[in-house]
């Protein structure tokens, strides 16, 4: 019932949105705000002098780029915000101390991914446009798109999937959702943005071929059926060149090919040289102060500050590269909140933290269950809740993402609400976040030349904390259940230890070994209680191989922002059936994974994508390498059979249905997926690739007939030596299953 109240929600804020969207036409002669905007962008243009015109192009403050007071041109305001609006900073860089900047606290990216429900990606972003609307901002710098290339890198928390299609779709909503409400979506790191380690020097060599079907798409995806009004540059270069100001990635493919009519911002300091700033695409400098002097920044000093003025006066470059770029900021000033009245936002409302509970039920993924799940509470009198993670905040830990959240329920604390005084809970630690700064000693030099197998905090993250584990072995033996509540953390909270073994910006895991010496905890709780149910956090995978077969129960639960404590206990007892899958695939060690067998992760300097298409489950899926878990595969409480496939090829398109039944005793929801695999390619071409799926919630004993569409653009591929997409003559082979290794049904159209 809980899944169809809130469908019926949703479309009754679809309805409502319609409505509003309707009579804000109306109130502009029936144009929309970018629409109706166009006709001043020139006028005032040529009002400006060359100065002015440059004031736009660049930062004025830590998160606002310059206006133009005379003409009554506001300064444009930015905010991270990829799963909630960042804490306030005013004009200078450090965040402020007093400022009133509380926010919801949404379960992160790859967590929404794991939703599979494209209605979320909506609602999603409209929470975000609400309450970046009502704290005065114009750009939220999100949602973060990039591939998932490696677990190891420590943004993947923010990202979505390994799958471009799966990105693009749920991205595209976000971006929708949004900016519905007046607030510009600026997706990011456009591209190849996949190591933390030496970003802002490394090259990333990698085919045109790769970056168009496996890095492109959703950026694409968000720009041509997201309506994106902005974008984010990456420190990375491609192929020798910055993406930020990047000729091919800018001018021939995003604003050329994609008809981007938006503006291209830098990352903080990705830009790197003026003249290709100018020429190659970059609308807006932010950050470069980052890189010279944090409390002392000199504006006039940015690379399309001062020196841009030069090079148009000295002739070298013409005053038409600008106006180009301060036609765009003008046109994204109109679109959004900054020249236009969008009405009030709201904040911290209960509505948000439903939305915020409802990502986190959807997007928890049940791994493994041997009969132990759900719990009932009436036949169990104390349950152990043990590890660091069971009472730890995430949000406001991380980077650029972290958040000033309202309120945190950890797991714990939604553990000890749902089952009240039924239940004695009995907590223990188990392990702790804690480092000897005297193994550190003979660490010196630049870390990012230091050999990755030396590097002494790998060693010590993986030490365990004798006492505190006994105390929770202890504890365990005498409880009738165990809640293990672990996995990785957050860092950028000033504590050294976390180097190389968090999830956080500017950081790379080293490897996916649990740390603080969790793996042999849950070994020896396992030894002293077979009724344990592991509940893990982080933005990837761990290595699985020395504890899974052991535990009777897995469920992974990402960041899963301020409701995610509620959420798991819900699951954990069986008030919520579990519905998520992964968006990546778990392989047990970051060695198995082709960024690392096949390409480079990381590299230094340069890093070389030699596994070219094959990304995720591409390429474990068309070399058959095992896994542990299979990109897509998720759990429930009941269970589905899928039949009936029909195959219906019209109009350019292919209509793939079939039934889905659920075929146990509670209501849930399966994810039908559908993959495409052209049997006799000219060119070599995965196994299968996503190319549509839907969401579907079910009552015992119901069924479903599902329509899902494919178009051309589902099977063409980008040929390596024509460079363009083509569409072959021949047949394919569509797969319908609930994950990339649990394929029910087959069928064959040709083209």
């Amino acid at each position: 019932m809980q899944y169809r109240l809130f469908l019926l929600a949703v479309f009754a804020f679809n309805v409502l949105f319609i409505s509003c969207q309707s009579g804000r036409e109306q109130a502009n002669g029936g144009k929309t705000p970018a629409e109706v905007s166009e006709e001043k962008l020139d006028s005032l243009m040529n009002l400006m002098t060359l100065d002015e015109k440059l004031n736009l192009i660049h930062a004025s403050s830590s998160f606002t780029s310059g206006g133009v007071p005379r003409l009554g041109i506001p300064e444009l305001v930015f905010s991270d915000g990829p799963h909630g609006v960042r804490h306030e900073h005013g004009r200078g860089w450090y965040a402020l101390e007093d400022a009133d900047d509380k926010a919801t606290y949404l379960p992160v990216g790859i967590c929404l991914a794991s939703t599979w429900n494209k209605d979320m990606g909506y609602i999603y972003g409209e929470v975000l446009g609400n309450e970046a609307k009502e704290r005065n901002k114009n750009v939220l710098l999100g949602p973060g798109i990039n591939i998932i290339r490696s677990p190891l890198n420590g943004r993947n928390f923010e990202y979505l999937s390994e799958d471009p299609y799966l990105t693009g779709i749920m991205a595209a909503g976000y971006v929708k959702g949004l900016q519905d409400q007046g607030v510009a979506a600026c997706p990011k790191h456009y591209a190849a943005n996949n190591q933390e380690t030496d970003r802002h020097n490394i090259d990333v060599i990698v085919s045109k071929r790769a970056l168009h079907e496996i890095y492109f798409p959703a950026f694409r995806a968000v720009v041509q059926d997201g309506g994106a009004w902005s974008i984010m540059g990456a420190y990375n270069k491609i192929n020798g060149q910055y993406t930020t100001h990047h000729e091919y990635l800018n001018n021939v493919v995003l604003k050329g090919e994609w008809g981007f009519d938006g503006v291209v911002v830098s990352d903080w300091a990705s830009v790197k040289n003026t003249r290709e700033a100018l020429l190659y695409g970059t609308d807006i400098e932010m950050g470069t102060e980052l890189l010279r002097d944090f409390n002392n920044p000199e504006y006039d000093e940015f690379y399309l500050a001062r020196p841009a003025k030069e090079m148009i006066e000295n002739g070298e470059i013409d005053e038409s590269f600008v106006d180009e770029k301060v036609r765009r900021i003008l046109r994204l000033m109109h679109r959004t909140t900054a020249m236009t009245d969008h009405g009030p936002g709201k904040r911290n409302v209960p509505e948000h933290q439903q939305i915020a509970l409802e990502v986190a039920r959807e997007g928890i993924v049940l791994l493994k269950n041997d009969d132990l799940l759900p719990f009932d509470k009436s036949e169990i009198k104390t349950i152990a809740v043990i590890g660091h993670n069971a009472t730890r905040h995430f949000a406001e830990r991380g980077g650029s993402s972290q958040v000033r959240s309202l309120y945190e329920i950890t797991p714990l604390e939604g553990i000890q609400n749902l089952v009240g005084d039924d239940v004695e809970i009995i907590y223990a630690e188990g392990y702790e976040p804690y480092y000897d700064e005297s193994l550190f000693a003979d660490i010196t030099g630049d870390a990012a030349s230091q050999s990755r197998e030396n590097r002494r905090d790998v060693e010590l993250a993986r030490t365990a904390n004798k006492k505190l584990m006994q105390e929770a072995v202890d504890l365990a033996s005498k409880a009738d259940a165990v809640i293990f509540v672990g996995g990785w953390i957050h860092g950028h909270d000033g504590m050294p230890w976390g180097e190389g073994t968090y999830d956080a910006e500017a950081r790379d895991k080293l490897n996916l070994k649990l740390i603080f010496g969790q793996e042999e905890l849950i070994r020896q709780i396992n030894s002293v209680n077979d009724r344990t149910a592991i509940v893990l956090m982080g933005g990837s995978n761990v290595e699985m191989s020395n504890w899974l077969p052991d535990s009777r129960a897995y469920l992974h639960a990402w960041y899963p922002g301020m409701e995610g404590g509620q959420a798991i206990a819900e699951i954990l007892f069986g008030e919520v059936n579990p519905s998520g899958k992964l968006p990546m695939t778990f392989a047990n060690s970051h060695e198995e994974y082709p960024s690392h067998s096949v390409g480079e992760f990381p590299g230094y300097k340069t890093v070389k994508y030699t596994e070219d298409i094959y990304v995720g489950y591409r390429y474990f899926d068309t070399r058959n390498k095992e896994v542990v878990f299979p990109f897509g595969f998720g759990l429930s409480y009941t269970t589905f059979a899928f039949s009936d496939l029909k195959l219906t090829k019209k109009d350019n398109k292919v209509v793939v249905e079939c039934t889905v039944t659920n075929t146990g005793d509670r209501e849930g929801a399966e994810v039908v997926q559908v993959y495409v695999h052209p049997k006799q390619p000219s060119v070599d071409r995965p196994v299968r690739e996503l190319k549509g799926f839907e969401k579907v919630y079910l009552d015992p004993g119901a069924s479903a007939r599902l329509n899902i569409e494919l178009d051309e653009s589902a099977f063409k591929f980008y040929h390596p030596d024509e460079l363009k997409w083509l569409l072959e003559s021949g047949s394919y082979e569509i797969q319908v299953g609930n994950s990339s290794r649990d394929i029910k049904l087959t069928g064959n159209v040709d083209w």
